[in-house]
């Protein structure tokens, strides 16, 4: 579906991305990864063909996006980091606009900019101009231009950046949805928000690719992997959490009073000796949790190790 090869980009004398490969199946989730910075922007409009690399190739069914770039457009959806905007034109305007870029009229335009709004729930903002709705409004007007032509390969750079949690949820399930009917590379600096849908994480740091991995694995390799997180209103015996069997580490949360975590050494699980303990003592907690891993914390420790 995706190949690309030995890709590099300079902006001046600098390469903001470096020799990069990786391919990718049909109808898989990718997440992109990396801090501010990382070259993530610059790869997804390498691959929405908006910029050209200054080497390596890049392949989409088949299709080398340098030979045949408007064939290869055509099955692309592209949603950027910034956000849409335009002066005059209503959310409807707008849509209807890039679905006639995209070859449709009359009523198959009308059927794809209707699913297209109905995915994104953007009924009650058809006739706002787009200029004056929110940061989160925007963003979804963004993806849905992005996925009105049903492309083959959907392209999503900060989906979920200005919006709410509720939004956030919903754009999570949307995506999860399209991953059915076509191969989604989302660019992320917060892959703890795409957990759940991400099938495959790539890692990127100064522009190279550190890691191509399946997302549970990233996750396992988190020193939070198999992590006890609890609160309580009253004071914690941190030593009697300490000397339970498999205990690694307690590490007490700085900005919420009371909430600890208690790590466990590799391969061990943990959670049962503390809700044994938990029980035994007859403690009054407020929340108990156990972590799958904080990919935050992987991704930063990973960036950081490489460009040391």
């Amino acid at each position: 579906m995706i190949k690309i090869t030995n890709l590099t980009k300079y902006l001046g004398r600098k390469a903001v991305i470096r020799d990069f490969s990786f391919c990718a199946k049909g109808q898989e989730c990718v997440g992109l990864f990396g801090n501010d910075g990382a070259g993530k922007t610059t790869l997804i409009k390498l691959l929405a063909g908006s910029i050209q690399p200054c080497s390596g190739h890049i392949k989409i069914l088949d299709l080398d996006i340098g030979t045949h770039p408007l064939q290869v457009k055509k099955i692309i959806g592209y949603q950027p980091a910034s956000t849409v905007s335009h002066s005059t034109m209503t959310v409807k305007e707008f849509l209807n606009f890039i679905a006639e870029i995209r070859g449709f009229s009359g009523m198959e335009k009308r059927k794809m900019v209707d699913r297209a709004v109905a995915r994104l729930e953007l009924w009650r903002t058809l006739k706002c101009p787009i200029e004056t709705l929110s940061i989160g409004l925007k963003r979804k007007v963004a993806i849905a231009q992005a996925i009105v032509h049903d492309p083959k390969l959907l392209l999503l750079d900060e989906p979920t950046e200005g919006l709410d949690a509720y939004q956030k949820n919903k754009v999570r399930m949307l995506i999860k949805s399209l991953t059915n009917e076509m191969s989604v590379i989302v660019a992320s600096r917060n892959p703890e928000e795409l957990s759940s849908i991400c099938t495959r994480a790539l890692v990127i740091a100064g522009g190279r690719l550190l890691t191509d991995i399946p997302l549970p694995e990233l996750q396992r390799s988190s020193r939070y992997y198999q992590a006890v997180t609890l609160a309580a209103e009253t004071p914690l015996d941190l030593l009697a959490l300490a000397v339970l069997p498999g205990v690694a580490g307690i590490e007490e949360d700085r900005h919420t009073p009371g909430c600890v975590t208690v790590l466990a050494m590799p391969g061990q699980i943990i959670y049962p000796h503390v809700s044994a303990l938990i029980a035994n003592r007859r403690w009054k907690i407020d929340s108990l949790s156990l972590e799958s891993g904080r990919l935050n914390d992987v991704v930063h420790q990973l960036s950081q190790e490489a460009l040391k």
